[in-house]
């Protein structure tokens, strides 16, 4: 890590005994929805087991990233890349007194399975949490080479076939297309949750919406984008909750805007959901 250079490019600060940043892609260059560019310096913890429902890919650029990953402890060194499949349980720590720094994409399931709709019935699964394959680091440096680089769509769009070509051809498995109607019922479902975010919607009404039990909307869902309705939901409500703490809103007031019952509910999701209370992620970010 280039330690003179990092105050000036990114915020840093210590919370606790635990010190780190964290940068975000700026907003309004192009990026459209569904996809998300963080670079992060962490030093001993980084962050506890939490999952999202987002592919996460990048790569280390610093250090040891220590992490653990379906029930192994793996690392990944400068050079290597990693992979995160939606809704998998993770945490990270450095594996040296270094610290380590990385920069990652997060990427919407929904993207993938849209780039890879004619020849998979699900999302492809990276096996490997590390990797050195030339396929998968090719598809995503370029997302991730200059945080303050606007995409245009076109480039957008090669970003996304990019990675989702690359996944694909290292998961062979799932290459039967699903059924159209299964698609046409999740992106029903998925607009309904979507537009009920503070509200919530009930099994009754994604059955009612979709033609579906709620137990085959659930496979279905899963299939296509990693995770199930709940969590998806949930996911939606962190997002909101996330950019109303950005733009100085109180936690009891985000929490209270985004449907959850009360601040510790907040607090509770959003550690499962990133591995940080909403106040170290604020802090991190410098946005307090």
């Amino acid at each position: 890590m280039d330690r003179n250079a990092a105050p000036r490019l990114e915020r840093s600060c210590t919370v606790g005994d635990r010190a780190g940043w964290m940068r975000s892609a700026p907003p309004g260059l192009g990026l459209g929805p569904g996809l998300e560019r963080i670079e992060a310096y962490f030093a001993g913890h980084g962050f506890d087991p939490h999952r999202h429902d987002t592919y996460a890919v990048g790569f280390t650029m610093h250090g040891v990233q220590a992490f653990r990953y379906r029930g192994a402890s793996t690392c990944s060194v400068p050079g290597q890349v990693f992979v995160l499949h939606p809704d998998e349980v993770h945490d990270g720590r450095a594996g040296t007194e270094d610290g380590f720094r990385y920069r990652i994409l997060y990427v919407e399931p929904a993207l993938i399975r849209d780039a890879l709709a004619e020849t998979r019935r699900s999302l492809p699964f990276a096996r490997d949490a590390v990797t050195d394959d030339p396929r998968l680091r090719q598809a995503v440096v370029p997302a991730l080479v200059d945080l303050d680089d606007p995409f245009d769509e076109l480039q957008r769009d090669r970003i996304v076939q990019g990675l989702a070509d690359a996944l694909a051809a290292v998961d062979p498995d799932g290459r039967r297309p699903l059924s159209a109607r299964d698609r046409a019922a999740v992106d029903r479902a998925r607009e309904l949750l979507d537009s009920r975010v503070e509200a919530g919607v009930t099994s009754a009404e994604l059955e009612a919406a979709t033609g579906l039990s709620r137990y085959a909307l659930a496979r279905q869902f899963r299939a296509c984008l990693g995770t199930s309705p709940y969590r998806y939901l949930v996911l939606r409500r962190l997002d909101r909750a996330r950019a109303l703490v950005r733009a100085g809103a109180p936690l009891a007031e985000a929490a209270a805007a985004s449907g959850f019952a009360d601040q510790s509910h907040l607090t509770r999701q959003f550690r499962r959901a990133y591995g940080l209370s909403p106040g170290r992620w604020a802090a991190l970010a410098s946005i307090k």
